[in-house]
């Protein structure tokens, strides 16, 4: 049984994004990366394999050939990486791989360095959209397989929660007469992230927001709904939700006629909300940008 500290060559692709293929390619003719392997030799790795194999992507990535590679010291490898992020041109996979690797050593000055590279070269928006939300998702095989201790998820989205509210708090106030839209969580949420994100990307478009924060009590809704009347409305879900839950959010989503509800989250939510007519499920913060763009 895997411990804490190993990941399935699955993991690896994934968090790397360097293929199986390729994995097992240069294990079998430059002796690197050296996996464990189990009683059925089945191929795993540690938390430093993984650690340099993120760096490794990146240098492979942007035409560093694996026989170069696998002969430079760790400092050499470093150095040629931080040139690479420094460069323009850098992809958004790149950057990704860095912050997951900021991620698992508690590093903030090189994730504060990372982030405001790419905010410098691409905006803010662009940075939360195409860096950070796609390196959320990556992570969350990580979350979802107990690789990532509770400490590390809370340092990295403590972190890019900072930089949100930041620059939510420096956007202009929008018009009295804008179209207004409700952010909230139900009970079971803490996943707060993705809310602020949307709460970024509507007070930038000029939306008027009522920001209603984590762990909404169902039974809240409708009463804030009769007293607002927000033009839309949007919540997540993140965590698992259970049948008894399952029965509260229909019932609450019964209550809420005639106002548009954005749903967002986990791929189970197309049954959930089949049966609710103004619900409409949003996949990604584009499709968000897209729809607040036209309402």
């Amino acid at each position: 049984m895997l411990n804490m500290e190993t990941y399935s060559m699955s993991q690896i692709e994934v968090l790397t994004r360097i293929s199986a293929h390729k994995l097992r390619i240069w294990e079998r003719r430059y002796g690197f990366p050296k996996p464990m392997r189990t009683d059925t030799n089945i191929r795993y790795y540690s938390d430093d394999q993984l650690k340099k194999l993120l760096n490794v992507g990146v240098l492979n990535r942007n035409g560093y050939r694996i026989s170069v590679i696998t002969k430079m010291s760790l400092e050499e490898i470093h150095e040629n990486v931080t040139n690479i992020l420094s460069n323009i041109t850098s992809e958004f996979q790149d950057e990704i791989n860095i912050l997951i690797l900021n991620m698992l050593e508690y590093n903030e000055k090189e994730f504060q360095s990372v982030f405001q590279r790419s905010v410098i070269r691409r905006g803010f928006l662009e940075t939360i959209t195409e860096v950070i939300y796609p390196f959320l998702n990556q992570i969350g095989i990580l979350w979802g397989t107990n690789k990532v201790i509770v400490s590390q998820e809370h340092f990295i989205t403590n972190l890019i929660r900072q930089k949100i509210v930041s620059a939510i708090d420096a956007l202009p106030l929008p018009l009295e007469n804008a179209p207004s839209i409700a952010l909230f969580l139900l009970d079971s949420e803490d996943h707060e992230i993705g809310l602020l994100l949307s709460f970024f990307i509507a007070k930038s478009l000029g939306w008027r927001v009522f920001y209603l924060g984590q762990r909404v009590p169902a039974n809240n809704i409708p009463d804030f709904v009769e007293k607002i009347h927000p033009d839309v409305m949007l919540t997540l879900f993140i965590a698992p939700i259970n049948n008894t839950e399952i029965s509260k959010i229909q019932r609450m989503f019964n209550t809420i006629s005639g106002i548009p509800l954005l749903v967002s989250g986990s791929p189970y939510l197309t049954n959930m909300i089949s049966e609710c007519s103004q619900c409409i499920h949003i996949n990604n913060p584009q499709e968000f940008i897209e729809f607040l763009k036209k309402h």
